[in-house]
């Protein structure tokens, strides 16, 4: 998996194997007896519950103990006061929620229903205030998703089996309030302490139920009522009922849905057909690039010989710069990748400017690059059609060969958004269409070389009309958000010129802004 930003290290988990690994169960045991009373209170609850969990899973013999029937006489009691009251202390809450969980834990499942139902309802509904601004999970301690889990199980288990379809459908509706399932078989099964019963002769009731229910806009505690669907008829009719599905809405979430459970499966073949009828179906014109990135994907993976025509087919109909570096990319020998572009700037004239950018640069024609950079807007740069993020960083590349430390802050290169397939961009296990970066293109067309004399001088002027532009952008709007990020290209600029002439437009620059103290103080930190 790719790592996400506040995520442990590698290292650091690597330590933490090795040192659990050096432990003796003894020690592990004190260990957790000496951290408990440290923790905060619902971390500490969720810790007690996963270690109660594992322990009933792992077929020690041992279960957690339940409440006894003065305690469930208590929970009761509770409910029914609260409601009364219209409010309660969440600590008592949480109380007896631990005690559901106990009952559940314990396969006591109508005395886990029987709390739960008595306390999940109405806090969904409001009825019981426990001071929360919004959601239950900012005051209470006990993770109350869980608890919703366990109480449809809870209601799996104790109704007859002809019966469980309409009554799994009724808890979920009791219990919206509180919490939407998309899902709700995997979340079931995630917390349940022994294999669902009869669940081969409920999945097609439970199917019929929700396409009723979902034809009618009843599904109302379904985030996504489709997404529920699909759930139910992947497990009864298999990649064939999400094909069914699929073809009757040809709506691409579904869409995707039929391709993606073959994607996972890794048929690429079955794959490859079903994205190229989605593509031929799909009402939405936006999600047919993104289709046929899939079709792209399954011949990446399957070798065809045919992949870099697939990929400039892709790019033509739904053009981007990330689809771009794909197809250059995947063509062999820098003359082929020239040619290549020449041939797109004369054919495709839906291109952004980013796009045209890469294109000039890599047939070699850099003045008409600088020409786009030195036009663009002061304000903007995060748009698609504005070269700035794009251009910029590139040519300060070009210019300094790499990073280096006397060529100002190495600023970062946006090379269009990664939302097309490889499958999942946030998941580099899963298979992905090979994206090289705008500078591996130029350097497989032979024209990431630094120009010179007249060419360098363009670009350098070029890059110091953008950073004017950019600070005249800026304060004219007085967006002082920006005015770090002006002043970087500002330094970038003196760095890369740092000749008498360099050294008088940067003091011209100093001086026409002198009265906006805010963008003087962020220079000032850059420059000195």
């Amino acid at each position: 998996m790719r790592q996400r930003y506040g995520a442990e290290p590698r290292s650091g988990l690597a330590d933490v194997e090795a040192a659990l690994a050096a432990m003796s169960a003894d020690q592990l045991r004190d260990l957790i007896r000496a951290i408990l009373p440290e923790l905060d209170g619902r971390i500490r609850g969720v810790l007690v519950n996963n270690l109660k969990d594992w322990v009933d899973r792992a077929g020690s013999g041992w279960a957690p103990s339940g409440p006894s029937p003065a305690e469930m006489a208590a929970a009761a009691a509770f409910s029914v006061a609260a409601q009364r009251r219209g409010f309660a202390d969440p600590e008592e809450v949480d109380l007896h929620l631990r005690q559901g969980t106990a009952a559940f834990r314990h396969r006591r499942y109508g005395d886990a229903r029987a709390i739960f139902q008595a306390l999940l309802p109405p806090l969904g509904e409001g009825e019981i205030d426990l001071g929360q601004d919004e959601p239950v999970a900012e005051v209470l301690r006990t993770d109350e998703m869980e608890c919703v889990a366990q109480y449809l199980v809870a209601v799996y288990m104790t109704s007859e089996p002809e019966e469980r379809a309409q009554a799994l459908m009724a808890a979920c509706s009791e219990v919206s309030g509180i919490a939407f399932f998309d899902e709700p078989l995997r979340e079931m099964e995630a917390v349940a302490v022994e294999p669902l019963p009869g669940l081969a002769e409920f999945l097609p009731r439970w199917r019929d139920l929700l396409e009723e229910h979902a034809a009618t806009g009843q599904l109302d505690w379904a985030d996504d009522p489709d997404e529920c669907l699909r759930e139910v008829v992947q497990r009864v009719e298999g990649v064939d009922g999400l094909a069914r599905i699929a073809r009757a809405t040809r709506r691409a979430h579904d869409l995707r849905a039929w391709c993606g459970s073959l994607v996972e499966a890794k048929e690429w073949p079955a794959a490859l057909q079903a994205f190229e009828e989605a593509a031929s179906i799909v009402r939405e014109e936006y999600a047919q690039g993104r289709f046929l990135d899939g079709a792209a994907l399954a011949a990446q993976e399957m070798g065809l010989k045919d992949l870099a025509a697939r990929l400039e087919s892709v790019w033509r109909k739904a053009p981007s710069l990330v689809r771009l570096r794909r197809w250059l990319g995947s063509l062999s020998g820098a003359a082929a990748i020239r040619k290549a572009a020449a041939e797109a700037l004369e054919t495709c004239p839906r291109m952004d400017v980013c796009e045209e950018g890469l294109l000039r640069l890599v047939t070699g024609d850099h003045m008409a690059a600088v020409r786009l950079l030195a036009k663009a807007p002061g304000l903007g740069w995060s748009d698609n059609d504005h070269p700035g993020y794009f251009l910029f960083p590139v040519f300060q590349r070009i210019l300094t060969g790499g990073p280096a430390g006397d060529a100002g802050p190495w600023m970062p290169l946006w090379e269009g958004f990664e939302g097309e397939p490889g499958w999942s961009a946030d998941d580099i296990d899963e298979p992905q269409l090979a994206t090289p970066s705008a500078l591996e293109v130029l350097r497989r067309a032979g024209a990431a070389e630094a120009p010179d004399g007249q060419a360098r001088a363009a670009i350098l002027e070029a890059m110091r009309q953008a950073a004017e532009q950019r600070l005249a952008g800026a304060t004219g709007a007085k967006k002082r958000t920006v005015y770090g990020q002006a002043a970087d290209l500002v330094l970038v600029c003196a760095a890369l010129d740092r000749s008498s002439a360099g050294a008088r437009w940067l003091a011209d620059l100093r001086a026409r802004y002198r009265r906006y103290p805010a963008l003087r103080a962020e220079l000032d930190a850059r420059l000195g």
